[in-house]
């Protein structure tokens, strides 16, 4: 393999690499409706698989389902854990953090600045 191979199989390796990310809902009512809805269309905007584990339950749900997420009952405080596995699977977690630590910034849509 030359040079520029191995840097093409790199780049695969980092743009598909299984992430993950653990954040405390700081959102005054958890995630409800508003923020779940919020939550699972930013999720839905990427091509990776997303999951979410809600304090070490050691149960994975899909994050892109609204009824996955709206049925665990994450409430303030909980931990939350997010995994992305796939394309865009850093960049995935990057935003879904971000966006529960800035409590479901009401100027933005779908999770994304307007």
């Amino acid at each position: 393999m030359n040079d520029k191979q191995d840097a093409r199989i790199r780049e695969t390796d980092r743009v598909t690499a299984q992430r993950q990310a653990e954040i405390e809902v700081v959102h005054g009512t958890g995630l409800h409706a508003r923020p779940s809805v919020i939550f699972t269309r930013l999720a839905k905007s990427f091509p990776c698989t997303i999951e979410i584990e809600v304090n070490g339950n050691s149960i994975w749900l899909n994050g892109k389902s609204i009824v996955k997420v709206m049925g665990a009952k994450i409430r303030k405080g909980s931990v939350l854990k997010i995994r992305a596995d796939g394309i865009g699977a850093a960049e995935a977690i990057a935003a879904l953090k971000e966006l529960v630590e800035h409590n479901f910034d009401e100027g933005k849509v779908d999770g994304r600045n307007v």
